[in-house]
């Protein structure tokens, strides 16, 4: 078998948003192409009926694709014979399917961000979200730019279009979409109406017959309702939280009489079909995680991956439910490698169950157990393609992925058991993992590294500071170190995310101050830390890592800190990606020796 390199796992494509036309003969897609040195973004035109090529449909300005299972970058005009874009500059832009010169829509500038297009059946507009806190409505015949919503909500997320009205996710600071949220919706001519539930609801729809369609968590899991009655109760989430605009977790058949859906079995994904009326057990269909669905003419296409499936664009038809593969992205070389499939690992503590899953090493090599966490901190790294955990568990890690108490994918009593307790539950979640996976063998005190990024890295700290024995190393990017800073100076989408997950200031302050790591340096003195962090990060400014890193030095520890020009919350730029793997592999060189000989 061929080795993980680096460089397999920085470039290639990243494929996204399929979107069949209405008779399910071609499927268009987006593609951000990393193969170069510079790189480039363009929608692909598939045929489906006919032996024909694809056809790159070029876009000036690029458009902005999504990433991951994220979307908002593009839809099709109600005739189709145009697509409605986000561009790089930050605006709308009109395009011919077949080519040719675009037609600029709106005009913010980069300054403002556009995205999340929905046309209207008449084909006179398209609807759109800017900044995510406005619903905006564009006339293609230069009849002008109105704002649809009421400015009531702080949020403002995905607006859908039907024959009579427009729907939109929204909610109000200081709670996050997964805490509190609602649908609004505004009748032509009529005013906004707030349709209120008591937790958390998005992607809200109208299937053909007119019944309202979303995925709300009234019962303790995300699960699709329709008409305000669960379509099907069940213990697993149909859903990933609102991070970021565009997702398509479920779609329905053109007569509206069946529905395909994402099912998130404690991190491992499949795709079901059920029937909307018959309330029967759902068909399930295939492993893998899969979203972006789009379903017409026959045939449903989607995204899928898993641990050892590359993402890939996919065409089930649905009569017989076979599998074609369209596309597939990242870089060459990942055929020839073998990949390994996580095991479930379940951990009983005072707590409760902690879940999470074991890459085991592969390659016959023992090197240690990387425990690796999630940022969010309401989030979860799901069974899917990650060259990261290929490339170190190729390297001969155990790596150890837990879903401590926030994380989502585990129902709403799961998640939310963090509010208020961030920095205590999440941290005594990861050391009970990481005190398991050393009693099971997969690693000793001295060759386990704990691992993360962002309130990954927050979490990370704090399982080195409440346990210091338990880990030879920490590697952290980008990660919260002052929450009281925080809180003051993050990006505007996370800006009272700590209201809940901390409590309110000022009442809170003794609190904030407990729980910063950037005020008790001595606590990592005893334990090599690894910190990345980019110069132009909105989230987590760079400077919490600068001070952090000085103060540990100051209280003698041993600390190495990297600053990427020029990134933000997440490296980008290909060559500090590949600088990213090597730092790590000489900083755990140097902190394991053990796992290198």
């Amino acid at each position: 078998m061929a080795d993980i390199t680096p460089e397999m796992c920085v470039g290639g494509r990243e494929i996204s948003e399929p979107r069949l036309t209405s008779d399910g003969s071609f499927v268009v897609y987006g593609v951000l192409d990393r193969s170069a040195d510079q790189s480039a973004s363009y929608l692909v035109v598939h045929s489906l009926s006919d032996e024909l090529a694809d056809e790159i449909l070029a876009t000036e300005p690029p458009l902005r694709p999504g990433r991951g299972l994220g979307g908002g970058a593009w839809c099709f005009t109600a005739d189709e014979t145009a697509v409605v874009y986000a561009g790089t500059g930050g605006d709308l832009w009109l395009q011919s399917i077949h080519g040719g010169e675009s037609r600029q829509l709106t005009d913010y500038g980069s300054d403002r961000s556009v995205s999340s297009p929905c046309c209207t059946p008449d084909e006179l507009s398209v609807v759109y979200m800017l900044d995510q806190a406005a619903i905006h409505q564009s006339f293609f015949d230069g009849g002008g730019d109105q704002r649809v919503d009421d400015g009531s909500a702080d949020f403002c997320f995905d607006p859908f279009v039907d024959s009579t009205s427009i729907r939109w996710q929204a909610w109000n600071v200081p709670d996050m979409p997964w805490d509190h949220s609602r649908v609004e919706r505004r009748v032509e001519g009529g005013e906004v109406a707030d349709l209120l539930v008591a937790g958390s609801v998005q992607q809200p729809r109208v299937l053909p017959d007119g019944r309202s369609i979303c995925i709300r968590d009234d019962d303790g899991w995300l699960n699709i309702w329709i008409a305000g009655w669960p379509a099907i109760v069940e213990p697993f989430e149909h859903a990933s939280p609102t991070w970021g605009p565009g997702q398509r977790s479920y779609a329905w058949s053109p007569d509206g009489s069946r529905i395909a859906f994402t099912r998130n079995e404690r991190g491992f994904g499949r795709l079901c079909v059920m029937d909307v009326d018959s309330r029967e057990q759902p068909m399930e269909v295939a492993r893998g995680v899969h979203g972006q669905l789009s379903w017409a003419g026959g045939r449903l296409a989607c995204i899928r991956s898993g641990a050892r499936t590359l993402p890939e664009i996919v065409v089930y038809d649905t009569t017989t439910w076979e599998r074609t593969v369209v596309a597939v992205g990242g870089s060459p070389g990942w055929a020839a490698v073998d990949l390994v499939e996580p095991e479930l690992i379940e951990v009983e503590s005072a707590g409760g169950t902690i879940h999470a899953r074991l890459y085991r090493a592969g390659n016959g090599v023992d090197r240690g157990l990387i425990v690796w966490l999630h940022g969010g901190p309401t989030d979860q790294w799901q069974v899917s393609f990650m060259p990261r955990i290929a490339y170190w568990c190729a390297q001969g890690w155990n790596i150890l992925v837990p879903d401590h108490r926030g994380s989502s994918g585990h129902g709403r009593e799961y998640q939310q058991a963090l509010r208020g307790e961030w920095g205590v539950l999440d941290v005594h979640d990861t050391v009970s993992v990481a005190e398991h996976a050393q009693s099971m063998g997969w690693g000793t005190p001295e060759r386990t590294v704990v691992m993360g990024g962002s309130s990954g890295g927050f979490t990370a700290l704090g399982a080195v500071a409440a346990r210091p024995s338990l880990f030879a190393a920490a590697v952290v990017l980008y990660p919260v170190t002052d929450l009281l800073d925080l809180a003051e100076r993050s990006h505007r989408y996370e800006r009272h995310y700590t209201d809940s997950l901390i409590g309110p200031l000022p009442a809170a302050l003794d609190v904030y101050r407990e729980r910063s790591p950037i005020l008790h340096a001595d606590q990592f003195a005893a334990t090599p830390l690894l910190i990345l962090h980019g110069d132009a990060d909105p989230v987590v400014p760079v400077e919490q890592s600068s001070v952090f890193a000085e103060r540990v030095r100051a209280a003698g520890g041993d600390v190495e800190l990297h600053v990427y020009e020029g990134e933000g919350h997440g490296f980008r730029q290909r060559a500090n990606q590949l600088d990213e793997y090597g730092r790590i592999a000489g900083f755990l060189a140097r902190h394991v020796p053990l796992a290198f000989e």
